[in-house]
């Protein structure tokens, strides 16, 4: 129980220090946080207030959401932009790093809406750009190696998402599926925003991969109990690699043809077969 407090106090301190030095060693610049929201009207008021303490603006980008979250978002305080279909979280983050920009963003931050990431995180997120340090910044929850709360079957898909991510994007990112990035605004042209649903985060690596960004990584905390997908994680998870393979296969044509292709490939398969079973 001791233990269990020290460590509580010891995280908490690590926060307000980080948060200090964050004042002291930063100039002004505007901070805004770009939430793509679909139907998270329980969650959405509770974020946004949250998000508010650490950033000049927050914009909820309510993705043809068919309850209460436009509405929600606007109380809380958030800028809220409505798309009037559900068009996936690419184009809910294109609409929000162009109305980030309309505000006169200098560094934009994405974030989940239903509670999974920490808003007391951000002063650590946005700290390298601030400095000059970075262009981008991937919130991470394996820099220090697999997170033991993280599910056995996420352990197995991240690691495979990794692995291709990062062979086409040629980084080396532990986290790839992370949605906790601080980005400058400077940045905004570079991602084409095309993925549909969470495959938009290789798409973005890889992106900044070869626009040669400086990016670097800073070890994040993830609540799972909060998650609100309803989307089945296999089919996500071979979604995701299905996209990359692709991706692969027109940017790398000749890797793409290779063993290691043909491995990817195999993967790609057994993953599908499961999948299958699964239904």
């Amino acid at each position: 129980m001791n233990n269990e407090l020290n460590t509580g106090k010891s995280s908490q301190c690590m926060i307000q220090c980080e948060e200090k030095a964050y004042k002291e060693v930063t100039v002004p610049q505007n901070i805004t946080v770009v939430l793509p929201a679909y139907n998270e009207e329980v969650s959405i008021g509770s974020i946004v207030l949250l998000t508010s303490q650490y950033a000049d603006n927050v914009i909820v980008v309510d993705d043809g959401s068919s309850d209460r979250t436009a509405e929600v978002a606007g109380k809380a305080g958030a800028e809220v932009v409505r798309h009037e279909t559900n068009r996936g979280k690419g184009a809910a983050l294109k609409t929000g790093f162009t109305a980030a920009a309309d505000l006169g963003a200098d560094v934009i931050v994405t974030m989940d809406s239903d509670g999974q990431h920490n808003p007391a995180e951000i002063p650590r997120l946005v700290a390298p750009i601030l400095k000059g340090e970075a262009d981008m910044v991937n919130g991470s929850r394996y820099l220090n190696g697999l997170d033991k709360n993280t599910p056995a079957y996420r352990r197995v898909g991240q690691t495979i998402l990794d692995g291709v991510t990062n062979l086409n994007s040629g980084l080396r990112i532990t986290d790839s599926q992370s949605g906790f990035r601080a980005f400058s605004a400077s940045t905004k042209d570079v991602f084409r925003f095309t993925a549909k649903g969470m495959a938009i985060e290789s798409e973005m690596l890889a992106d900044a991969g070869r626009h040669g960004l400086r990016i670097t990584e800073v070890e994040i905390g993830v609540r799972y109990d909060v998650d609100g997908s309803t989307e089945n994680p296999i089919k996500h998870g071979l979604g995701v690699l299905m996209m990359v393979l692709k991706d692969i296969e027109f940017n790398r044509p000749l890797y793409y043809l290779t063993l290691p292709g043909s491995i990817l490939g195999i993967i790609g398969l057994i993953m599908g077969a499961i999948s299958l079973s699964k239904n």
